[in-house]
């Protein structure tokens, strides 16, 4: 059951109504880009651990406060969606960890000092029984934590399927979620084999393609800003950020709902699909779009074409001294990757502020991007 704005609070609805604002595709997926490049220029400043324990304690409010609105209630506390909060907090802890230790590196590292793993390096330390006493205690305590999640939250099982009652909105499980965000934008060989191909692909590339010798075995940023800022953007703002709107911001028929905004089934979106091809041959040149697929869709392989060929040479004409330390062929196995990568939310902002759904939509072989 999903509650109205009505059941809210009074003292909270605007507040509740500025969070729906901001949730809007386009407002909300550009402020996490912005936060994204605001931690990474201001991390200094959050990873000081009174701001970060700071933070914490206001995500702690926020949840606390969302929790008066029945609808954020209502799909927060679901079993199925208590492993998304747990994966935000715990890749949050994981990426202050990491980046205190590498700001406190680049800062002795600037003074001319060892960083950190390099002294510890030294100071010995047995596996037995040191090593495995550790692990003991933390496999007992992560089989504890299961046995109590697994008695106190009932299993997300639902009935058996009947054609006659699809649930409404069909998902995916949670960690899914990004996956099916994804088919929004993409055809689904796109969507579920060349886009994830590619990750791994690059996952499998980048110990060959990297030249840098500097920040192996000790955390850095400084020594390794392209390789840290590209892969945590592919991962936070392409993957986590997509799984949190799968699981709180898409609701009946798959249509983005505010925050707090109560699903309803009957909510019309006024949005016209079109494709390169109808924008070009019908807007642009005023005339009736051609029957043969190959002409018809003449301006999307053109468009593509231009992505990806004419970006990448301005890229290595741009970062020559990146084309120079890399060479030919590790750099066009990166950028290919990269720009392959950053399509996807250029085709998000595409679908949301113009209706785009195709750039090459040819039915008659099943081949759309």
């Amino acid at each position: 059951m999903s509650a109205g704005v009505d059941t809210d609070p009074v003292a909270l609805r605007g507040f509740f109504h500025l969070v729906n604002y901001l949730c809007q595709p386009v407002i909300f997926y550009t402020g996490t880009i912005a936060a994204f490049f605001g931690a990474l220029i201001f991390r200094k400043i959050w990873v000081q651990p009174k701001v970060a324990l700071g933070l914490l304690l206001g995500s702690f409010v926020f949840v606390g406060i969302s929790c008066f609105n029945g609808q954020f209630a209502h799909e927060a506390a679901k079993p199925d969606n208590i492993p998304l909060w747990i994966m935000l907090y715990l890749t949050a802890l994981v990426l202050w960890a990491a980046f205190y230790q590498a700001v406190r590196n680049d800062e002795r590292i600037k003074q001319g000092l060892r960083v950190d793993e390099a002294e510890a390096a030294d100071e010995k330390l047995h596996v037995w029984p040191y090593l495995v006493y550790i692990e003991g205690i933390v496999a007992a305590f992560v089989l504890a934590l299961l046995f109590i999640w697994a008695m106190g939250l009932e299993a997300p099982l639902e009935q058996f399927a009947n054609p006659a009652k699809s649930p409404n909105p069909a998902k995916a499980p949670w960690y899914f979620l990004g996956l099916q965000e994804l088919l929004v934008y993409f055809d689904p060989w796109l969507a579920g084999v060349v886009l994830p191909g590619m990750i791994v692909t690059g996952l499998i590339a980048l110990p060959y393609c990297d030249p840098n010798p500097k920040g192996v075995g000790y955390y850095t940023f400084e020594q390794r800003k392209f390789a840290i800022t590209t892969y945590l953007f592919g991962f936070l703002l392409m993957w986590i950020v997509l799984i949190f709107v799968g699981t709180l911001l898409r609701g009946q028929n798959w249509n983005f709902f505010g925050l707090y905004e109560a699903w309803d089934e009957h909510k019309l979106i006024s949005a016209n699909n079109v494709n390169v091809s109808e924008i070009f041959w019908q807007n642009m040149m005023s005339r009736a779009t051609p029957t043969q697929w190959w002409m018809r869709e003449l301006p999307g392989f053109v468009l593509l074409a231009g992505y990806f060929t004419v970006l990448p040479g301005l890229i290595a004409v741009v970062f020559k001294r990146f084309y120079q330390q890399l060479g030919f062929i590790r750099y066009s196995i990166v950028v290919m990757h990269l720009i392959v990568m950053l399509l996807v939310p250029i085709k998000m902002y595409l679908r949301w502020g113009f209706n785009l759904k195709y750039i090459v939509f040819i039915p008659e072989y099943f081949f759309n991007v």
